[in-house]
């Protein structure tokens, strides 16, 4: 058999994320190229091939380990032991998350013709129904308070103020807003409006609120971003100036951003990057906005997600217990 000519792969396919499980590493040329492809061509979103290499790669370990050869050999008792033992481990949402990575990854190799049938296709995750969102929001007082208490002399400031803002406002995604170009604040229709380009590729326009319009505007006037229009909105401070750079801000930053200024601002809740959707979708329906709207504004293909970030409840709740008067 020939040898397979080398494929110029995506830097994420050779990084160390995506090392070949032992089993992989042993099969043959077509084999390994077979599930080097399910990452690069059928995974467009990065966080989403993330989660799926990490997934399919422990999962093999987990075989391997318990003296399966090769991919022909793996069962779906195999795959069902997996899921039994990973669920004490982890909670439902992740375990199902696994399983579908491992599921869609068969699926992959049946239709390669390197497994006859795939093990995992009548394996069943765990239950799981939600109807009320985890992630942890603030009040309107708490919202307003966090932007009130950033200092915006600095271009550190004027970037987190506008960026949280952002969020807050138009209950932009943080994967959405980090992915923001300078051209994608815009005037139309004498206001300024915000290009999203959210997950799926979707692209989502939105007009700015006022006070989203003023930080925008002080953001990029104050920085001289305005003639940087194919840069990224926001960037991270270069080392040593406190000016900005060209480098887009990681995720992760604006994670750890987020933290220090809620801490510097005194607000006790673990808030998140995903904190201020919920808590700008939370403030609008409690202002008289209906859900369909609201699921328009966060471009929610349906309604039912948006409910997972309207915690109005939460009030009631804690009303109904002061009412136990002890």
């Amino acid at each position: 058999m020939n040898e397979l000519t080398p494929l110029p792969l995506p830097s994420l396919i050779l990084s160390p994320a995506l090392a070949l499980p032992a089993l992989i590493a042993a099969a043959d040329d077509a084999t390994r190229l077979r599930f080097l492809e399910f990452f690069a061509v059928t995974i467009r979103n990065p966080h989403t091939r993330r989660a799926y290499a990490r997934a399919a790669g422990e999962f093999l370990a987990w075989v391997a380990a318990r003296g399966v050869m090769s991919l022909a050999g793996v069962q779906p008792l195999h795959v069902a032991a997996w899921i039994e033992a990973l669920g004490r481990e982890v909670a439902a949402p992740s375990v199902k998350q696994q399983l579908a990575a491992v599921k869609h990854l068969f699926d992959w190799l049946v239709t390669g013709q390197v497994v006859p049938v795939n093990p995992a296709s009548s394996v069943r995750g765990p239950a799981y129904s939600v109807r009320r969102g985890k992630t942890p929001v603030l009040d309107a007082q708490e919202a307003r308070r966090l932007l009130d208490s950033i200092d915006v002399t600095t271009d550190a400031g004027l970037r987190d103020r506008a960026l949280i803002a952002l969020m807050v406002y138009s209950f932009a995604r943080i994967g959405a807003a980090l992915a923001c170009r300078v051209e994608d604040v815009f005037m139309q229709n004498r206001r300024l409006w915000v290009r999203l380009h959210e997950k799926g590729g979707k692209r989502h326009e939105m007009p700015c609120h006022h006070n989203l319009e003023e930080y925008l505007t002080a953001y990029i006037d104050g920085c001289e971003l305005r003639e940087d229009r194919k840069g990224p909105l926001f960037r991270t401070i270069a080392r040593g100036t406190k000016r900005l750079s060209d480098t887009p801000l990681p995720q992760a930053n604006a994670f750890a951003m987020v933290r220090r200024r809620a801490a510097a601002a005194g607000i006790g809740t673990a808030i998140g990057n995903h904190s201020f959707r919920a808590t700008g979708i939370t403030t609008y329906l409690k202002n008289g906005g209906t859900l369909e709207t609201a699921a328009t504004m966060a471009n929610h293909s349906s309604t039912r997600t948006t409910q997972l970030y309207d915690r109005r409840p939460d009030d009631v709740t804690l009303d109904e217990v002061e009412r136990v008067l002890i």
